[in-house]
């Protein structure tokens, strides 16, 4: 019997190799007549295109860091304000997209952006629509209501309606010139949204299936993008992947792998998706089960141990993190531990797990 469950995803997806040129037309259904673009300096070149052609294209910003800062995000919304920006269209990463999906939400915002970030404040009902532009294949960010933002090393993950896009364009053009590390990252990251979904405790049948499709594609393509970073049918895939596993952890939440991969990252240096991938082969082992077995079969993998043998060989092969240095911090554990996303983990998350998962990877 199929149990009861709900899906809910606003977003309009515009999926496929050079549907970037669509941008204009998007734009002009939302009756938007002012943009500012958010980017980063690597496609700056697109946007001063942009710009030229048409002058519902108002200014750029390219302030927005690797881990986006609420100071970033002030700045941001100050441009906004005083273009009277009518729309966003966020053009990069995860943290583009997550720090343009803050700013959008708050230009008729009554306080300043700190009361919002603490939650002392609801967001405003009222929010101008973002297109969200991914350049990597990795975050599925474009069709989530979530927002990670840092205040310092605080780092923060908001969750809420006011983040949906308007609209996602996923070109994988914008992928093909990513590096080989970026690349098995990001792809990581993908597999983690992934699987989390698979285990997380609020999956749906449809979720699943979305899940599913998604790990079936990163373990047919991801090696594939690293030997060959401008096959046009593999970067597609990726693509497709990380957007159907955006749509499923939109719904299911991620667990303990990216419970994990926050305290990873502010103790260790390590980019978000390279934290991830740090213990997904060991989470893989420790709540592995008859759907992920069939699962990895379907995926090509033979096995669960054959999927986790696949993560270990993309790290090694991109050269990512795969152990950690001396001892370990307390804070590690606690920190890992006590996250939110630990509770969605179908085997509990406890220290002893924890400092046995950690000691594997020295």
């Amino acid at each position: 019997m199929i149990p009861t469950f709900e899906a809910v995803n606003p977003v309009k997806i515009i999926f496929g190799s050079g549907t970037f040129a669509r941008l204009d037309s998007v734009l002009s259904e939302a009756a938007v007549r002012s943009t500012v673009i958010v980017t980063l300096p690597y496609f700056l070149s697109q946007a001063e295109e942009l710009l030229k052609k048409n002058k519902i294209y108002s200014g750029i910003f390219c302030g927005i860091r690797e881990n986006p800062q609420l100071a970033d995000t002030e700045k941001l919304i100050d441009q906004i304000r005083k273009s009277d920006a009518g729309a966003v269209v966020a053009i990069g990463g995860g943290s583009v997209i997550d720090g343009a999906k803050f700013a959008a939400a708050l230009k008729f915002a009554d306080g300043g952006a700190e009361d919002y970030f603490l939650r002392k404040k609801p967001f405003p009902a009222r929010r101008i629509p973002l297109i969200a532009v991914p350049t990597t294949a990795g975050t599925g960010s474009e069709v989530t209501q979530v927002s990670v933002i840092n205040r310092g090393k605080e780092k923060v993950t908001l969750n809420d309606p006011a983040f949906r896009p308007y609209a996602a364009i996923v070109d994988s053009l914008f992928t093909h010139s990513l590096p080989p590390k970026i690349t098995a990252i990001t792809g990581l990251d993908a597999l983690a949204h992934a699987l989390e979904s698979v285990w997380s405790k609020n999956r749906t049948p449809l979720t699943d299936l979305y899940a599913a499709e998604s790990a079936r594609l990163i373990a047919r393509h991801l090696e594939t993008v690293l030997n060959r970073p401008n096959d046009a049918d593999a970067r597609d895939g990726m693509s497709y992947a990380s957007l159907l596993a955006g749509l499923a952890f939109a719904v299911t939440k991620t667990a303990a792998v990216h419970a994990c991969s926050y305290p990873l990252a502010e103790l260790y240096g390590l980019p978000h998706g390279e934290a991830c991938a740090l213990t997904l082969s060991g989470f893989i082992k420790i709540n592995n089960d008859d759907r992920l077995e069939k699962i990895s079969r379907e995926a090509g993998l033979g096995s669960s141990a054959g999927l986790a043998e696949f993560v270990e060989k993309i790290k090694h092969k991109a050269g990512l993190t795969t152990s950690l240095s001396g001892a370990f911090p307390p804070s590690l554990i606690t920190d890992a531990e006590k996250h939110p996303l630990s509770a969605n983990n179908p085997v509990p998350v406890t220290a002893e797990l924890l400092i046995e998962l950690f000691n594997s990877l020295k």
